[in-house]
């Protein structure tokens, strides 16, 4: 019999993390998502995975925290070992985040930029690090960047350089994984109407008309626009394919 692939998808129970996690079970892959404090949107993620004939489960994390990783660790395993029959995982999608209101470099606080680093990259960092040991080779690692590392908008200077350190990891992560054959990919959503940011790009009509004016297919992107790509990535047909940045924005600002 072969063992179904695992994914595990942090901030799993809403928006991108959502989408990603349903679609790459439409892949045949079981799921594992993460949310930080809405477990009902996470449980509902979970049946609607089931409903599709996957095995899934949610588990708590907040990966602003790396002390919890380690508990974290030892939750996850015994989870695969009682819901899975397994010891590994094959995919870890690094999601989990949230958005910070445009703030410029002068009014950014100290505060702010460490919440930012903790969350998308100091978590990225030593998540990635603490599940290694139980990503089985041939697995793939997707990183999730911004648009806005390769185009500057006042106030995303914090934002935009965090996610640009991801970019850089994920192409060491790449070079350093290739002998256990795991792959390492970013991919770099456009400007997405969810409630990441507070909403702003969901909800801000003049905000949307100003996107929409600067991007190749002119409208605002979707969840659903982001869920397919990850999903790929986590396929064979994307086994040659690591180190890169795919970004996923209806060609914005080209």
């Amino acid at each position: 019999m072969v063992q179904t692939k695992i994914a595990l998808v942090t901030g799993g129970g809403r928006g991108l993390g959502k989408d990603m996690a349903l679609k790459i079970a439409k892949k045949g892959i079981d799921v594992i998502v993460t949310y930080n404090s809405n477990k009902n949107a996470a449980e509902e993620v979970v049946n609607l995975i089931k409903a599709i004939g996957q095995k899934a489960i949610a588990i708590q994390l907040n990966v602003e925290y790396s002390s919890s990783f380690a508990s974290f660790l030892a939750e996850l395993q015994s989870s695969l070992q009682t819901t899975f029959i397994t010891d590994k995982i094959d995919y870890l999608i690094n999601n989990g985040g949230f958005g910070l209101d445009s703030s410029s470099f002068e009014s950014t606080t100290e505060e702010q930029f460490d919440r930012l680093m903790n969350v998308h990259f100091k978590g990225v960092f030593f998540l990635t690090q603490h599940l290694l040991p139980i990503l089985n080779n041939g697995g793939s690692i997707v990183n999730i960047s911004s648009a806005v590392t390769r185009v500057s908008f006042p106030g995303r200077g914090a934002y935009a350089s965090i996610k640009a350190a991801v970019e850089t990891l994920t192409v060491n992560l790449a070079k350093e994984l290739g002998s256990r054959n795991i792959r390492a990919n970013v991919v770099a959503p456009g400007a997405i109407a969810t409630d990441f940011g507070g909403g702003r790009t969901r909800d801000n009509l003049h905000i949307q008309e100003y996107l929409k004016s600067q991007t190749a297919i002119p409208r605002i992107g979707q969840a659903d626009d982001i869920g397919g790509v990850v999903a790929f990535l986590c396929s064979e047909e994307a086994k040659w394919i690591t180190g890169q940045r795919i970004e996923v924005s209806g060609g914005f600002m080209l």
